[in-house]
């Protein structure tokens, strides 16, 4: 087995590949041979150190999704499993144990042992590749925008960083709940890009700063958009200083803007237009639906992968990358260049 281990915080040379055996599933686990390993900020911010909640001290295995195939089963797993497509659930283990880099942890690895019950059989509709690239783009999404705020018919939804995998997903899903979706971006050369995009169901698109990155008055624009009624969601990474300051004047009445991500820049912010909206400022993030327990997740991780099936959801990958070049894959995800998911390929 080939996994990668950050034996100290830092840059991407502390990036290491090391080969281990390939693990032996316990009762009632499996082993899945990853086909996809959806990367994400998280762990650019794990790695620099700044995200010890998911990672604890190194060594540790980086990697928060994957997919693949069933390998092998542990006593009691039904062994009409083996072969089977699957994602690996929401719910399995990706914290290491203490000082150590070998079982469960995250999932830059080759072989993943999880749980039976954590194994979710695949759509046919998702390739191989795409199999560990769902979760922290559509669940993240669909967990706060449907569970969680419940968008109605003809809600007005922005998407900041609307060329990131958790805005594609988002857009998409308020499509299919016949919302209206606003992408924004901070990159005007993205803009035809994203226009020319199958995956991008953006009924709208907003340049939020020029090209010298300085923020264009683009709640003008959000104001045009909604003929001056505003936005009912933000569902927002960026959400800080006069970034969020700009959301708040474009915020509906009793509207909210969700925060699950911390790209923005902290500065003063003026919350009192909230008292006269009736508005709210609220985080998020996926663990909180996973927290509720298997019975509320599950129902909600199975209508995604329905999405799938039905055609109504479809991912892009903005670059694949084998697991050797990891620390390439880094740096490309850090230049902010790319649209989509990028994914690692044992």
């Amino acid at each position: 087995m080939k996994q990668v281990v950050v034996r100290a915080f830092g840059g991407v040379e502390n990036l290491e590949i090391e080969e281990r055996p390939t693990p032996a599933p316990a009762a009632g686990e499996v082993c899945v041979r990853v086909t996809s390993i959806g990367m994400n900020h998280a762990e650019l911010m794990g790695r620099r150190g700044e995200y010890k909640l998911s990672t604890g001290e190194p060594p540790f295995v980086p990697g928060l999704e994957a997919g693949g195939v069933i390998e092998a089963v542990g006593d009691g797993v039904d062994k009409n499993r083996i072969g089977q497509r699957v994602v690996v659930g929401p719910d399995a283990p990706r914290l290491a144990v203490k000082g150590q880099a070998g079982n469960y942890g995250g999932t830059y690895r080759s072989h993943y042992l999880c749980l039976d019950k954590q194994a979710l059989p695949a759509p046919d509709a998702i390739p191989d590749d795409q199999l560990g690239a769902i979760w922290l783009a559509y669940l993240t999404a669909w967990g706060c925008l449907v569970w969680r705020q419940q968008i109605r018919e003809g809600d007005v939804v922005a998407l900041p960083a609307a060329s990131s995998s958790v805005a594609l997903a988002a857009a998409q899903i308020v499509k299919a709940r016949g919302g209206v979706s606003i992408g924004m971006t901070t990159s005007p050369r993205k803009v035809d890009q994203l226009k020319a995009m199958d995956a991008a169901a953006f009924d709208h698109l907003v340049v939020t700063h020029d090209a010298d990155r300085n923020m264009l008055p683009w709640h003008k624009d959000i104001k045009q958009i909604t003929g001056g009624k505003g936005v009912n969601v933000f569902f927002d990474p960026v959400a800080a200083g006069a970034y969020l300051n700009s959301e708040i004047r474009c915020l509906a009445k009793g509207g909210c803007v969700w925060v699950y991500g911390l790209l923005g820049q902290p500065g003063e912010v003026d919350v009192t237009p909230l008292i006269r909206l009736q508005a709210s400022i609220r985080g998020w993030g996926m663990t909180q639906l996973v927290q509720q327990g298997e019975a509320v997740w599950r129902p909600e991780a199975e209508a995604v992968l329905q999405g799938f099936t039905d055609g109504q959801f479809k991912q892009h990958l903005g670059g694949t990358f084998k697991l050797d070049d990891v620390r390439a894959a880094h740096e490309e995800m850090e230049k902010g260049r790319h649209i989509g998911k990028l994914v690692l390929t044992p």
